[in-house]
């Protein structure tokens, strides 16, 4: 099981590097910050882009793997994505890995003046998205006339560092999106299906994983192939609430299947309020024992 730490692009970096430093020496095996314009109950607080935080992660980091949970379409075009990402790449020398999703009906869109589309619609676009994101990655030359995009020779050189292209970490619940993780992902993340309570938000992660099965196996794809990332904190309850509570989740994850266990730094207020003397405690505890 590896463990990987979410941190909000909410601080001047100041503050936020020595998180990042932190990330890496108590030994967290990936670090991710959101991708948005701004999110939920913090959309009037401070907050900043994924590209140049996770940037500036690479160059204060030298082992720990960095990425997006998630980035997705609602503002962002695959042909300067690629570039943007092909740069992270390099910069990190091959530490990125990406984490995509469909995006939410959210500030994201409206902020842009557009209006939230359709749950169809929004899929189809994140199909489209994901399809020639991966072409222009592994592709000299791409274009593309499709629904939602449009490519006119789109270059890929210099090429990730990371061959045929950094790993993509597909979010998917739905059985759509579940395919699309199945047929291009390295990964798949899901936060769940939602619950009123912590035991019905892991019987319905427990049926997504059957369902995710069942995609692989369309797909013809071996179930090792993809590693499996576990949203923990998407649940009624923050996973580091506690030492135990936090080896509870892990536990349980494992259980299920999962290769990764995804958290947040601790916040002094919601959502994810805790301590860092916990993440400490994990850190010394729990992560070694992994």
């Amino acid at each position: 099981m590896r463990v990987g730490i979410v941190i909000l692009p909410e601080h001047r970096w100041w503050a936020a590097e020595p998180l990042w430093r932190m990330a890496e020496e108590y030994g967290f095996a990936h670090a991710w910050t959101y991708d948005h314009l701004g999110w939920r109950s913090l959309v009037d607080k401070p907050w900043f882009d994924a590209v140049p935080t996770l940037t500036a992660a690479a160059t204060v980091t030298s082992t720990i793997r960095l990425g997006t949970l998630v980035a997705s379409p609602n503002f962002r075009h695959p042909v300067h994505f690629a570039r943007e990402i092909t740069a992270l790449d390099d910069i990190s020398d091959g530490r990125i890995t990406l984490g995509i999703g469909a995006g939410g009906p959210g500030f994201d869109t409206t902020v842009l003046g557009g209006q939230p589309p359709a749950p169809a619609d929004r899929t189809e676009r994140f199909e489209e998205f994901v399809e020639l994101l991966d072409k222009i990655l592994t592709q000299d030359n791409t274009s593309w006339y499709g629904e939602h995009y449009t490519a006119v020779e789109a270059r890929r050189a210099p090429g990730c560092v990371q061959l045929p292209r950094l790993p993509f970490v597909i979010a998917a619940n739905g059985p759509r999106a579940m395919r699309l993780a199945a047929r291009y992902g390295q990964g798949w993340v899901t936060t769940g299906n939602g619950g009123d309570d912590v035991e019905s938000w892991w019987r319905g992660v427990g049926e997504l994983t059957k369902k995710f099965d069942d995609a692989l196996a369309a797909e013809g794809k071996a179930p090792a192939r993809v590693h499996r990332y576990l949203q923990a904190d998407a649940a009624p309850a923050y996973s580091m609430s506690s030492v135990e509570y936090f080896k509870e989740v892990v536990g349980r994850a494992a259980e299920l299947g999962f290769t990764d266990v995804v958290t947040h730094w601790p916040r002094t207020d919601s959502p994810y309020e805790g301590t860092e003397s916990t993440v400490e405690e994990i850190a010394s505890e729990v992560l070694p024992e992994l």
